[in-house]
């Protein structure tokens, strides 16, 4: 055993010395080169390590080919984390000041269309909102804002809306806030007014976009402007103006979601637009903040722009200033094909503005699809573009026998023979008292489509007697009355609006006389020029309102500028008539009613024959006005009024009443012959009189004591049935004392 293992290996014997040296030379040669041994470990474990780095990129191209780029998973000491996605808008706070619900409803259908976009969205009342406290939170919300506020009266804000911008102005004005104060906030803004107001047309939009800007908050999209005059309006309706603003700001509010800073201007070089560009550019949370801040100045205008372009979509300004040789064939490509398409669409524009001037029917109606839908709820029966016509409650009334209007009492009207109808919709007034809520369009002048007046009077009397023979045996309904009162035989043009706006009134007021309708028509007294132009009436009316300009200016709120001269005018073109002519005076309760030297010298400005003195009547609750039962005076009140107004006056006195209408009449004394006051009408005298006036030319004059009628008993001022026809025996009263000492 030992010897086999001695074969195998050299031993050191003394016979054998060479052994023990050997070992000593291989020895000391390795020590010699150990540095040769090293380098090839080195070397060996270097390739070793590039071997591996290889084969784990190449794994690691092959698993990203396999799996989708949006489910790739990092690995993090064993665990799974989901790449997180970055979010740019947090959501949407639509903010709304309204006095009448439009900005309101707007607002409802703002919020639905951003809801479609999966983003949360808050509606608020400005009035329940405190700017103080939580405006500034909105800096770092990532929120966008959206405010659509309506301009009042004067240029007013809304009541709800009047808290927060005042704030916002003396925030703005106030050097202690600074220009960053809202460094952050990103805001839209969208205003409802109307361009009838031109000195104040949407003042509260454009200030509140100015103030906010002012504070440093960054406006995402140009401001828009809804306008209630269907003539001025952009798109024909502020409803329409709306949807438009609406359209844009959704397609801006998907850019943002996106991280676009701009909107694209389709001017980028392919793979490098710049709206696209976010990340370590697009910088961090707030982004929008700072990025707000470097284009204030190139973007931005304190306020702002109207115009349907968004700021920074300019065509040739992106372009660098130093072009490459080798883009230039390209660039002057692009030139010349906007140039040709330029030219294409300037072709088509003045094609399109030649045929409008060449077709005058083009012009806009008056009414608008909201404004038939709301005035059809009422009872409206529409008229072409602008007219209408609707079944007065009187009219009704006396079908039954239930008594007549105050008209009735006074001169006589059939009130079941008589159709309230108007021509013009519009009015140049928003009066307080407004008994239609102002939903009739207002203007100062005629920028409508307009339709013929054979058209208007012939459908006016046609859906005037459908209207009546709803009525046909109807429990109540007199037979004879109901015969009578399908044959129209006075119109009064008092329905809603501004009769004496439409351009073809004579035209109009021709064709009625010619039917043997008589014609009582109502105007606002601000149009002395179309009064003084205006072909003689059966009874022609002027509001007075007020007695002072700033009453009358805060009661019917007129558009015009010069409104108190016109007001004047008006009431001089009114004394020059020959025709009987009225002043009516609606009482107001603490607006109008201690005015009386003041309204005894508009008396004796237009001298007219009568004056009919009403109390307001109470329609309900409105958001467009703040009159409410309070301002309704009760009977006495305006008896009392008349009584202290006729003190005031020389030549009149009280003649009749209507006490269920709360109306008397003040009549000139010429109208009293001896004892009798004669304040009725003669219409088939009157039908005579203006055959002559129109057989001669107009040469053949007539006045208004050349058709009046002897006044029945029952009528006048202090009988005992109170201004109700005894007739109508429902309406008739017992004796009742009335002190009528000191009228």
């Amino acid at each position: 055993m030992l010897r086999g293992i001695s074969g195998s290996f050299p031993v050191s014997t003394p016979d054998n010395p060479s052994l023990d040296m050997w070992d000593f030379s291989s020895l000391i040669s390795l020590w010699i080169n150990r540095f040769y041994i090293y380098l090839g470990f080195a070397f060996g474990f270097s390739l070793w390590i590039c071997f591996q780095i290889v084969i784990r990129k190449q794994n690691k191209n092959s698993q990203e080919k396999t799996v989708p780029k949006a489910s790739r998973d990092l690995m993090t000491n064993g665990y799974i984390s989901l790449q997180k996605k970055e979010v740019f808008v947090s959501g949407v706070k639509i903010f709304y000041g309204s006095q009448t619900g439009t900005a309101k409803g707007f607002a409802t259908v703002l919020a639905k269309a951003v809801s479609s976009l999966d983003l949360p969205v808050a509606v608020i009342n400005l009035k329940e909102y405190d700017p103080d406290d939580h405006l500034v939170e909105e800096v770092t919300s990532k929120n966008v804002c959206a405010f659509l506020v309506a301009t009042y009266t004067d240029g007013r804000p809304t009541e709800s809306a009047e808290w927060f911008c005042r704030w916002l102005e003396d925030a703005a004005n106030d050097f202690r806030f600074g220009k960053t104060y809202l460094k952050g906030v990103r805001y839209a803004v969208f205003g409802l007014g109307n361009s009838a107001y031109v000195s104040h047309f949407n003042k509260v939009g454009k200030n509140v976009d100015k103030w906010l800007w002012m504070l440093g908050a960054h406006r995402v999209m140009s401001r828009g402007e809804g306008d209630c005059d269907v003539v001025k309006s952009k798109h024909g309706s502020i409803e329409a103006d709306f949807t438009a603003w609406k359209a844009r700001f959704i397609s801006r509010l998907q850019a943002l979601c996106k991280g676009e800073r701009k909107p694209c201007g389709g001017n980028c070089k392919k793979g490098k637009c710049e709206s696209n560009q976010r990340g370590s550019e697009a910088v961090e949370p707030g982004s929008h903040a700072q990025e707000g801040s470097h284009q204030r100045g190139a973007e931005e205008e304190p306020f702002g722009s109207t115009s349907e372009e968004e700021s920074g979509t300019e065509d040739h300004q992106s372009l660098k200033s130093v072009i490459d040789v080798e883009d230039l064939g390209k660039i002057m490509d692009r030139m010349k094909k906007e140039k040709r398409e330029k030219e294409r669409q300037e072709g088509e524009t003045s094609l399109i503005r030649s045929a409008v001037k060449n077709e005058a029917s083009e012009r806009r109606a008056m009414i608008t699809p909201a404004l038939r839908e709301a005035l059809t709820k009422q009872g409206y029966q529409l008229i072409g573009s602008h007219s209408g016509v609707k079944l007065c409650r009187w009219t009704k009334s006396m079908l039954r026998g239930r008594g007549g209007c105050y008209k009735h009492t006074f001169y006589g009207i059939e009130s079941h023979r008589c159709m309230e109808t108007t021509p013009s919709l519009a009015c140049a007034n928003k009066c307080v008292f407004c008994w239609r809520h102002h939903t009739n369009p207002v203007g100062t002048e005629w920028r409508w489509k307009m339709d013929q007046a054979e058209m208007i009077l012939k459908e006016a009397i046609e859906n005037h007697q459908n209207m009546m023979k709803q009525f046909r045996g109807v429990p109540g309904v007199r037979e004879e009355r109901f015969e009578e009162g399908m044959t129209v035989k006075h119109c009064a043009l008092s329905l809603v609006g501004e009769p004496i706006m439409y351009p073809e009134i004579n035209r109009f007021l021709k064709l009625l006389h010619e039917c043997k309708i008589s014609s009582f028509l109502v105007t606002n007294a601000q149009f002395p020029a179309e009064i003084r132009n205006l072909k003689p009436v059966t009874q022609l009316y002027v509001s007075v309102d007020a007695s002072t300009k700033e009453s009358l200016k805060k009661i019917d709120r007129p558009l015009f500028k010069d409104f108190w001269q016109r007001f004047l005018d008006s009431l001089k073109a009114l004394a020059a008539k020959q025709q009987r002519t009225v002043y009516r005076l609606t009482l107001v309760k603490a607006w109008n009613v201690d005015e009386l030297q003041a309204y005894a010298r508009l008396v004796s400005l237009g001298n007219p024959d009568f004056i009919e003195v009403k109390g307001v009547t109470y329609c309900g609750e409105s958001s467009a006005s703040s009159l409410t039962m309070a301002n309704v005076p009760w009977h006495e009140e305006v008896v009392r009024f008349v009584c202290e107004l006729v003190n005031l006056i020389a030549d009149y006195e009280i003649a009749c009443e209507h006490e269920h209408s709360n109306c008397l009449l003040i009549a000139h004394k010429k109208f009293k012959i001896g004892r009798e006051w004669w304040t009725w009408i003669d219409y088939s005298r009157f039908q005579e009189l203006i055959q002559e006036y129109e057989d001669s030319g107009g040469s053949k004059t007539f006045s208004a004591k050349d058709y009046m009628a002897k006044t029945p008993h029952w009528a006048l001022f202090g009988a005992n049935e109170r201004g109700f026809d005894p007739k109508d025996t429902r309406y008739q009263r017992k004796n009742k004392s009335k002190d009528i000492s000191g009228c």
